[in-house]
């Protein structure tokens, strides 16, 4: 992902920071406890697309 596009996106929900996961191809949102989804190189920030994040995930 274009470390450029990262700095302009932010959490729909939170708009706050998104963090690019390489290995699950997720844009992840701590504040929101949400991963969205990468597919084809296109973030798709939609909540009901949005996976909710574990615990374990967030290191909590």
């Amino acid at each position: 992902m274009d470390t450029r596009l990262l700095d302009l996106l932010v959490c729909p929900v939170t708009k706050g920071h998104l963090e690019y996961k390489r290995e699950t191809q997720e844009l992840i949102s701590h504040s929101a406890r949400l991963a969205y989804p990468v597919r084809d190189g296109i973030p798709i920030l939609l909540e009901c697309e949005a996976r909710p994040l574990t615990d374990e995930e967030l290191g909590l």
